[in-house]
């Protein structure tokens, strides 16, 4: 089987290597957000240190990279050399994939090079696949983020704590993920910890009621405490050393403040479920027992009272907190602001009808992420994507790339037929949006992409 994937995994990085070479051909010059990463990267690479464009909102990670690549490897700081910087990151990521799902599966990974199907798929989610050849931060930052995460959870913390400070300098909020890489990796092992247990952690799925085991177990957390301060130690120096940060630079957000304001963007939570479904609808459906299955078992997690109070609660923050952006009403090069001004805003109404499915779909990943968790381990994920993207204004589908991988590597019951139809599926969006990216320029408008 690994002499199958690895056939796999060549053939993965020459589709990558062969798509780069025909972006590069036919997206001459910067583009995008380019324009402003690539003479930026090419100032760090003559050494101009001070140099520092006060458009930019991330911070100089994806530079740095570059710069590494040009010192030990000779690359060029030109563009087409710039985008492979990007790219090889995307070839490595089927490899990081393997061991978070291993460690979600519970089963040894495979030889490094050696990347399992499911893996590779999950490698072509579209929103990596096409960020994967322009120089832009996304794969770069997910990937270090993934790093993290695999470091954490084979217990070799100093090691992640230093990926951890490094995943900062792609993106700011990857901070967070460095704690969410403490806690699954804390949480599987006390888990399995033979002896007293410390920690009110049920079964996620047999949790008589969610609210109240989650009281239980915040409850229950002192006594785990003393056992977590030494593992913590690590990460407790990358948060003073981001706090440091905070102080020096007057906030979280680099550069453009003024067009990058945090503010309270609740109804980003529902569009994340909403992209996270209709993007992986493969995954939820093809369940065990199937999507009927899968309905049933929504529909009796509906209580009607319930149901109901949530949905006046959604419907009041999709009226309070809904944030009309003007990147997004302003920039038709972006399928977002297709999405926003033929459907969100063909009628006052449009935004709650969907409440109902927000629900409905939350209620399908829930189902799919807990059988083998127990309610911390399925939980902290929700959580730790709440600081992520409630402070967003914007809508913006790159925002949601690392919580969506983070949520897949979840499930960890994959039948092999919804995986050859996840495969297509994302096949199938790849063609189409790199399709219309390279060949379909409009002129006066340009090129479209996510």
């Amino acid at each position: 089987m690994s002499q199958d994937t690895r056939m796999l995994y060549i053939a993965y990085c020459g589709v990558a290597v062969s798509l780069l070479k025909e972006f590069n051909n036919e997206v001459t010059e910067p583009y995008m957000d380019e324009p402003f990463h690539v003479p930026q990267a090419q100032a760090y690479c003559r050494g101009e240190w001070s140099t520092w464009d006060p458009k930019l909102t991330t911070p100089p990670g994806l530079y740095l990279l570059s710069v590494l690549f040009h010192r030990i490897f000779m690359f060029q700081c030109n563009m087409p050399l710039l985008r492979l910087t990007v790219t090889l990151t995307l070839l490595a990521l089927p490899l990081l994939l393997t061991r978070l799902l291993a460690f979600h599966q519970r089963r040894r990974p495979p030889p490094l090079l050696a990347p399992t199907a499911e893996a590779l798929v999950l490698s072509t989610f579209p929103i990596a696949w096409f960020y994967g050849f322009l120089y832009y931060t996304e794969v770069p930052s997910l990937v270090s983020v993934l790093l993290t995460m695999v470091l954490a959870t084979q217990q070799r913390h100093w090691s992640a704590a230093v990926l951890g400070v490094l995943s900062c300098f792609f993106r700011q909020t990857n901070v967070i993920w460095v704690l969410y890489a403490f806690g699954i990796s804390q949480l599987m092992r006390l888990r399995f910890t033979r002896g007293k247990v410390l920690l009110h952690d049920p079964p996620a799925l047999s949790a008589v009621k969610l609210t109240g085991d989650f009281l239980r177990s915040i409850t229950s957390a002192p006594a785990a405490l003393p056992e977590l301060l030494s593992t913590f130690v690590p990460y407790m120096l990358v948060l003073v050393l981001f706090g440091v940060f905070m102080f020096w630079n007057g906030g979280i957000v680099l550069g453009d403040k003024a067009n990058h304001v945090p503010v309270l963007h609740v109804p980003q939570m529902y569009y994340f479920i909403a992209f996270a479904t209709l993007m992986g609808w493969p995954v939820v459906v093809f369940g065990h027992g199937g999507p009927l299955k899968l309905a049933s078992e929504v529909a009796c997690r509906i209580r009607l009272v319930f149901t109901a109070l949530l949905a006046a609660c959604m419907a009041y923050t999709v009226h309070r907190f809904t944030i009309h952006h003007p990147f997004l009403l302003a920039d038709n090069r972006h399928y977002t602001f297709y999405v926003w001004r033929r459907v969100f805003m063909l009628h006052p109404i449009v935004p709650y009808l969907f409440i109902p499915g927000y629900q409905a779909c939350a209620w399908a990943w829930w189902l799919r992420a807990a059988p083998d968790q127990t309610l911390l381990q399925t939980l902290i994920l929700p959580l730790a994507i709440l600081p992520t993207l409630l402070p967003t204004p914007l809508l913006e589908p790159r925002y949601f790339l690392v919580p969506y991988i983070l949520l897949r590597a979840q499930v960890v019951d994959m039948a092999s037929a919804g995986l050859v139809v996840e495969g297509l599926w994302y096949a199938a969006i790849n063609f189409a949006t790199v399709y219309v990216f390279l060949y379909k320029e409009r002129a006066g408008v340009g090129r479209f992409m996510w």
